[in-house]
């Protein structure tokens, strides 16, 4: 079972790549990074919610600044799209960060957001202790948070790295199905994705928010940073987007539980319920 198990993730994997190559094809007509349009590249998770209710309420025009946000659904195409100048910034996680500054694309961090990460099992699998990924397959993204995290359970539960199967899949919705439809054991999950997980059942061995470890961040291209123009749009951006975070602190989740579900792909009533499970 095992075997077949990875040739359906392999199989999950080209569809994926193959769809994500049609969305880069699309990507490449925005245009070029010398314009007066700041370009964001975000992803289907809760940690985006601040940018979309700044645009949603007209925030960012009000600063006298013109926003526009480029969903993608894994963070290694966020990546490439920095790489190749089709967006200004992005929202992404501290480890990604240092890899592209690692390999010749420059960023510089402008704020935190409130991402976390939960590794979430298969309830079929029937796993409660890290020590039990043991032979096990963990869907995660090379080079990212999850990738640290990973690493993380297996030395806190004392494993050989090679007896855990880390698998790529960087589409989080992908990752998502596969734990819904029990071709993975175990996950890192983003909210809201992980909430919707928990609520079909499937266990949590592991939180950032538990661990009080703090990996969001927004990161901005370091020569759009170096531009006096754009640099002064940049802060005007920040500012409306902490004013955002600061409006959803206050206000709850649940005032904005119809632009969550648009957002991030998931059904209103699971807004409820984010941050309030307890296995």
């Amino acid at each position: 079972m095992k075997h077949i198990s990875y040739l359906i993730v392999l199989l999950l994997l080209c569809a994926c790549s193959k769809e994500q190559t049609k969305e880069e094809v699309q990507q490449v007509t925005v245009g070029g990074l010398d314009d007066d349009v700041l370009r964001i590249a975000v992803t289907p998770t809760l940690d985006c919610l601040p940018l979309y209710l700044a645009q949603q309420e007209g925030w960012f025009t009000r600063e006298d600044i013109s926003v526009q946000l480029i969903p993608y659904q894994a963070q290694m195409d966020q990546d490439t799209a920095i790489e190749r100048r089709r967006v200004h910034g992005m929202t992404t996680d501290t480890e990604r960060m240092a890899w592209l500054q690692q390999h010749d694309t420059p960023v510089e961090q402008v704020a935190t957001t409130t991402l976390s990460w939960q590794l979430i099992t298969n309830k079929a699998a029937r796993l409660t202790l890290l020590t039990q990924l043991d032979d096990k397959m963990v869907a995660m993204t090379r080079h990212s948070a999850t990738d640290m995290l990973a690493q993380q359970a297996i030395d806190q539960a004392g494993l050989q790295s090679e007896h855990v199967f880390r698998i790529q899949i960087n589409d989080i919705n992908v990752r998502l199905s596969m734990l819904q439809n029990g071709i993975m054991d175990a996950m890192f999950l983003p909210e809201p994705q992980a909430t919707l997980a928990r609520l079909d059942g499937h266990p949590v061995l592991m939180s950032t928010e538990e661990t009080g470890q703090h990996l969001g961040v927004l990161v901005f291209r370091s020569d759009v940073m170096a531009d006096t123009a754009m640099h002064s749009r940049v802060e005007r951006f920040v500012k409306v987007y902490q004013q955002a975070s600061d409006s959803i602190a206050a206000r709850g989740l649940a005032n904005y539980r119809s632009l969550i579900a648009s957002t991030c792909h998931v059904r209103p009533e699971i807004v409820d319920s984010i941050g309030k499970l307890k296995d």
